[in-house]
């Protein structure tokens, strides 16, 4: 082994593809709750949450009490050789959670869960095509790639990839400048002009959605779309998938966010937030459609590992108790802290979410996408002790996805090295804001 004097980074430098673009170059040692430490002893407020998998926070102590107790008795057996007690708990709690009648099949992570949700749509229609949305995301492995259209880096050099695949338009109206009423329309139209021009709904498998765009921009759509959009697969006979793999587990200050609009999906797809970090996703849909899974047709060795598995159900004991809670009181609170930033600064264009999964997206004077501004913010606010991440097609939108326990104190600080930045931002020097 190779013993230098060297930072975690520099270490990984030379042992590590480039392919990963990583936010920081911190190395970290210690995690708890709100918090990260780094190998310098130095601290930070991680407002990125493991991008929305920590949702109770770092290490909380009765998650990592069940996985104790779960290492004591079986780490690994395989569902598809035998059924364990927290496998079959955990589909139990998903199932009471997703209003019953449900199955559910688990996997290891949300692209993973989102290709078994191509698949089960294929088999039980029978049908070839899948509609996704621009600005969409949905994962990094081929098949999610080729639904995934929140940018063309993703898709670069991969292609061809799933053939079938046709990209409709998400609404957006802060950027088209319509109402919610005119925007709605635009983007069914766009799902009609693709049934008239290009793929008949006949031919179509499913519709596959986030209910709140992430990489895309933190966007929430009016419920108007997605009620229209149930009913057009209702009279299609399409189904509807909705990717709750960033979105579900309390993010929203709901336990997913589908329960926002009134509109539920034939197939539900959830990752990130379900086990507190332990590799765990899950499909979940209707009896009538898994049922069409036959024996042998999807598989996955680690899917539903007991440890990760054990994971999940204290996790959601937790949200239960207080996360969700937390997450509609305080993402309230939030949102209004930064109202009141964005009347002060004219370079916050919006401020929009759900619970604790807002965005901030920043314009420049003519009103288009400011990238340049956020990143500058968020090295900012990291060198002040505060981890932010970006998102949007153009990433000129700084998003806040702390922990669902967080603090209203934790929140307080980074709200105040935010404004801090746009303060210094707002200082000219020689005519120019400074950079």
């Amino acid at each position: 082994m190779i013993k230098e004097n060297k930072s975690l980074a520099e270490r990984g430098d030379r042992v590590l593809p480039p392919a990963a673009n990583r936010v920081t170059r911190i190395g970290v040692t210690k995690a708890f709750g709100s918090t990260i430490e780094d190998e310098n002893g130095k601290k930070y407020l991680d407002f990125a949450s493991g991008v929305g998998v920590n949702n109770v926070g770092h290490c909380h102590p009765e998650v990592i009490e069940a996985v104790k107790q779960q290492l004591d008795t079986m780490i690994h057996v395989g569902h598809n050789v035998a059924y364990y007690p927290s496998y079959i708990q955990l589909a139990e709690e998903l199932n009471e959670l997703t209003g019953s009648q449900k199955m559910v099949y688990f996997s290891n992570s949300g692209a993973e869960a989102n290709e078994g949700a191509i698949k089960l749509a294929k088999k039980a229609t029978k049908r070839p095509a899948i509609l996704s949305f621009k600005r969409g995301f949905h994962g990094r492995t081929l098949a999610a790639t080729s639904i995934t259209f929140s940018s063309s880096a993703y898709r670069q050099d991969y292609e061809g990839l799933l053939p079938s695949v046709y990209a409709c338009e998400y609404p957006y109206s802060f950027r088209t400048g319509l109402s919610y009423e005119e925007e709605t329309e635009r983007c069914i139209q766009s799902i009609n002009e693709v049934f008239q021009y290009q793929v008949a709904p006949s031919q179509v498998a499913a519709i596959i959605l986030e209910p709140v765009q992430g990489e895309g921009g933190y966007i929430v759509p009016p419920k108007e779309f997605l009620k229209q959009i149930r009913e057009i697969c209702d009279q299609q006979g399409i189904l509807l998938i909705f990717d709750e793999v960033q979105t579900g587990f309390g993010r929203t200050g709901k336990m997913f966010a589908y329960e926002h609009f009134g509109v539920e999906p034939d197939i539900l797809t959830l990752g990130k937030g379900i086990a507190s970090g332990f590799p765990l996703s899950a499909i979940i849909s209707k009896r009538e459609i898994m049922e069409k899974w036959e024996p042998g047709t999807h598989g996955g060795t680690y899917g539903g590992n007991p440890v990760s598995c054990a994971a999940a159900l204290a996790s959601i004991e937790i949200l239960k108790r207080e996360g969700i809670d937390n997450a509609q009181t305080l993402g309230g609170y939030l949102k209004q802290q930064l109202y009141d930033l964005q009347s002060e600064y004219s370079v916050i264009g919006d401020v929009r979410g759900l619970g604790l999964m807002i965005g901030i997206e920043f314009t420049d004077e003519k009103g288009r996408p400011d990238a340049s501004t956020v990143n500058w913010l968020k090295n900012f606010a990291l060198e002040h002790g505060v981890i932010l991440l970006t998102c949007g097609t153009e990433k000129n939108v700084l998003r806040f996805i702390p922990p669902v326990t967080v603090s209203k104190e934790e929140l307080d600080q980074a709200v105040s090295v935010l404004k801090k930045g746009l303060q210094q931002l707002a200082k000219k020097e020689n005519g120019h804001a400074i950079y």
